[in-house]
């Protein structure tokens, strides 16, 4: 139990420098597109980057992590990802380049994809071996790293400072985080060993044949794209839609990372207390009532808006990442095939909320948000908690002198 507490906290510093990591470079969208003259369409194309490197690196996660381990995974994958902020930042500040940026970001979605399925399934393995609920506070300290990180980024776009310094700074604190936390993490290969019937199973189908798997993706799908629009253009609405400064927007983006982390710190007693579905429930309603007083209300309103759009997405997709962890001896197939779907929505949504935006404004491209957390409560259920084993259904028992 001390080794798992111990990985406990390793899980914890990993999830979060993924968020700093994140946060680093979407704080920095808005100046982004101002330094190369993007178009709102034309951003949104270049974050696709992003999302097709995750999309490549996420069907291959898990056989990478059997492959190379865990600690080795997570490394390799932390180091394509401090490889692509030094890209995005050269791209960005010497070159001016579009193209070189989208080479930056994609590395980035490449080390972030392997990256994310591996450190939530050590984070599963973790949450098994302590016996307690713990992936939404380890969701909430990747929140809490791109609370801290969206911060320091709205600081640095206030200030003007080019992103290779600020880059740079990442790149360091990410270095020193990894080399203390992956030596004490607790290896998946040590789990319990399979019983005496092992040898004798079946070989299990595909997970994407699993009906109830796919829509455990589909809502982690709906879960990412409201928050991941957020992510993506939150700062840029306010910027453009509000008419704040582009460090206001920024705020606006750190005040939603914030309301998010509150939201995650918490869900795990409203989980435990009322079950996922009606937790998810409510959330996704104030997801929409928060989206749409960011894109109706005035500027004090929206403010407000980021704060319940930020609680509403919240446990959308560590409780996705959990349903799919619901059968231990399934969880590494179910969560990459949950991760995979969940992704698509940072392909989709970069570029469809870009080309909104150039139609309608990108404020009020962000309605969007609010049809989508109204389908999550079409597929919410699949995310209801298993029966546990030794409960059956009672069965009626006639009386053969009554007949």
């Amino acid at each position: 139990m001390t080794e798992a507490r111990r990985a406990r906290t390793a899980v914890f510093v990993v999830f979060a420098m993924a968020g700093v990591a994140f946060a680093t470079w979407a704080s920095r969208i808005a100046d982004i597109k101002a330094v190369l003259g993007l178009s709102a369409a034309e951003l949104g194309v270049t974050l696709l980057a992003v999302s097709a490197g995750s999309l490549i690196a996420m069907p291959l996660a898990g056989r990478i992590v059997h492959r190379l381990g865990m600690l080795r995974a997570i490394g390799a994958s932390a180091a394509i990802v401090l490889a692509g902020f030094a890209v995005a930042a050269v791209a960005v500040d010497l070159w001016q380049s579009r193209v070189g940026l989208a080479t930056g970001l994609a590395l980035l979605g490449l080390g972030i994809g392997v990256w994310d399925v591996a450190m939530n399934l050590e984070g599963a393995h973790v949450e098994r071996l302590l016996g307690v609920s713990a992936m939404p506070h380890f969701h909430a300290a990747f929140s809490g790293g791109t609370v801290v990180s969206g911060l320091i980024g709205a600081g640095m776009s206030r200030l003007e400072v080019a992103l290779v310094p600020h880059f740079a700074g990442a790149v360091v604190l990410g270095v020193v985080a990894m080399v203390w936390a992956l030596p004490r993490f607790v290896p998946l290969d040590r789990e319990e060993e399979p019983g005496p019937e092992a040898g004798k199973r079946t070989p299990e189908r595909s997970a994407w044949t699993e009906p109830r798997t796919l829509l455990i993706g589909v809502l982690t799908f709906v879960a990412a794209f409201t928050e991941g629009t957020a992510n993506d253009w939150l700062a840029v609405a306010f910027h453009e839609g509000h008419g704040v400064p582009r460090w206001g927007g920024v705020l606006a983006f750190a005040s939603f990372l914030f309301f998010m982390t509150v939201g995650r710190l918490v869900g795990t007693h409203l989980l435990d207390r009322y079950g996922r579905v009606p937790v998810l429930r409510v959330l996704f309603l104030l997801a929409l009532a928060g989206s749409a007083l960011v894109v109706f209300g005035n500027n004090v309103l929206a403010y407000v808006g980021t704060a319940l759009w930020g609680v509403g997405v919240s446990l959308g997709f560590p409780v996705g990442m959990s349903a799919s962890a619901d059968d231990p001896a399934r969880a590494p197939a179910r969560m990459s095939v949950v991760a995979t779907i969940g992704y698509a929505a940072f392909i989709s949504g970069p570029p469809l909320l870009g080309f909104l935006g150039d139609q309608v404004g990108v404020l009020q491209a962000l309605s969007v948000v609010g049809v989508m957390a109204l389908f999550a409560q079409l597929v919410i259920p699949a995310a209801r908690e298993p029966q546990p084993a030794h409960v059956r259904p009672e069965r009626t028992v006639v009386d053969p002198g009554t007949i």
